[in-house]
């Protein structure tokens, strides 16, 4: 059947039904700086051989992190090293098909793909269940909000650590301008979630919180003393949720294990690339008693007539399945790739790998950080005087990842600037535009670290 487009007839009853003239007076709130006036000037043909060279020199323009940078950069993407393995595997034809596995009998391989990926990721969190991964780390922790407040009838507040990733807090409140949920904040004490904040907030809220998010680490790198606030957490009846690196979860207690109901995050540093920011995948685990209110897809093996092992799609509890007003989510899909990626990673690590790793990442952080402070140009705006807090040279626990305040005369803005000229990501600036956030990975070397220090002081 032929498509026909509408006649210019139908076209003019519908713009005169909404009350414009002309189709340009839909566009009236684009900038013009944007808009495009008249036909697009476009050269004529060129040959295959002209049309690579041309794609490879505008390809050429980006700025590679990984390649054409040193990245001490982090917020959620790392600069990881990526084994050779993953790419070639992830190229097989037989993860080219359709991601959508609604056929389990024709889709057996990538079934057990995510199975052995929430296999991983269970392990991982100390958790009973996992899904088969969310869009990214911050829909993950959004998604654990509503979870509990499905779990937690008639209970609609969530309270959300300040100390959290600020793009993971703006992706909350854009879903909870649908007043489903009341989101309410609990301040940071000395760079960590403040706990007697906490408890009051609890109090206050008199039986209406459903979940507390707790960073861990956190957005300024530190690792705070979860335990004591998700005691109090469930004292008031609510869940706790963990939003984690998993790489960190090599060396730090499990959330199950803090006694955490939901752990979520960014799983893009186990083995997914930074491209430019996304995409990466969010993991989601919980226990098992709150498996059946786990959004997305879940993936189960099971055996046959025959007894034969076979994995199918498990709790699908999605729009797609049941009536709409029933679903635990509108996520209606996972990263499948993405999740293949990390669940390959997890594998080829293992546990002492993976430990091997986040290891080697902080010798470097404290490294990083030792250096810079021994220039003079930065302080520790979390540092303790007398290291009551159990740390050492009253500098608080941290991850590969920690904050630093800028001292130098030169505006941080322009630091930042000359260095990324020079071939360094500097890091993040802090909200309040004062200081640094540094991450380093087990990628950075030791002359990388020192040539970037010197630089600093050079560019102070």
């Amino acid at each position: 059947m032929n498509y026909l487009p509408i006649t210019r007839r139908q076209q003019q009853q519908m713009l005169d039904t909404i009350g414009v003239s002309d189709v340009s007076q839909l566009y009236t709130d684009v900038p013009d700086s944007v808009l495009l006036s008249g036909a697009p000037s476009v050269a004529g043909g060129i040959s295959e051989v002209a049309l690579t060279r041309t794609l490879d020199e505008l390809a050429g323009q980006n700025a590679n992190a990984a390649n054409d940078y040193v990245c001490f950069a982090g917020g959620g993407i790392y600069d990881h090293h990526r084994p050779a393995f993953i790419d070639h595997l992830i190229r097989r034809p037989e993860f080219f098909t359709a991601y959508t596995p609604y056929q389990p009998e024709v889709s057996q391989g990538t079934l057990q793909a995510i199975y052995e990926y929430q296999t991983g990721i269970c392990l991982l969190t100390g958790l009973d269940v996992a899904n088969a991964s969310m869009y990214d780390g911050a829909t993950a922790l959004v998604e654990a909000a509503f979870m509990a407040t499905r779990i937690k009838r008639g209970r609609r507040v969530v309270l959300a650590s300040a100390a959290l990733s600020p793009d993971k807090l703006q992706t909350l409140a854009t879903y909870a301008a649908s007043d489903l949920i009341e989101v309410r904040h609990i301040p940071v004490s000395s760079g960590v979630t403040d706990a007697a904040a906490l408890a009051d907030a609890l109090a206050a809220a008199d039986g209406q919180v459903a979940a507390v998010l707790l960073p861990y680490p956190n957005y300024y790198g530190l690792v705070a003393d979860v335990s004591v606030m998700i005691a109090a957490t469930h004292d008031a009846g609510a869940l706790a949720v963990l939003d984690t690196n998993p790489i960190m979860l090599g060396v730090l207690a499990s959330p199950g294990s803090l006694g955490a109901d939901i752990a979520v995050g960014e799983g893009q540093p186990l083995g997914n690339a930074m491209s430019f920011g996304g995409p990466g995948l969010g993991y989601f685990a919980c226990t098992a008693a709150c498996m059946r209110q786990i959004p997305g897809r879940l993936v189960g093996r099971t055996h046959d007539v025959d007894g034969k092992r076979g994995y199918v799609l498990t709790l699908a509890t999605r729009e797609q399945h049941i009536r709409r007003e029933k679903a635990t989510s509108n996520i209606c899909s996972n990263h499948a790739l993405n999740a293949l990626i990390a669940g390959m990673y997890l594998a080829a690590t293992g546990p002492d790998g993976l430990r091997s790793i986040a290891l080697d990442c902080l010798a470097k952080a404290d490294y990083l950080r030792e250096q810079l402070l021994a220039t003079g140009l930065f302080s520790d705006p979390f540092a303790t005087d007398d290291g009551s807090d159990g740390s050492s040279g009253g500098a608080r626990p941290h991850g590969y990842e920690f904050t630093l305040t800028w001292t130098g005369q030169t505006p941080l803005r322009d630091l930042h600037d000359e260095l990324f000229a020079r071939g360094y990501l500097a890091g993040i600036i802090t909200p309040d535009g004062t200081g640094l956030i540094l991450a380093t990975t087990e990628k950075r070397t030791i002359a990388e670290i020192d040539a970037f220090c010197q630089e600093v002081v050079r560019c102070a």
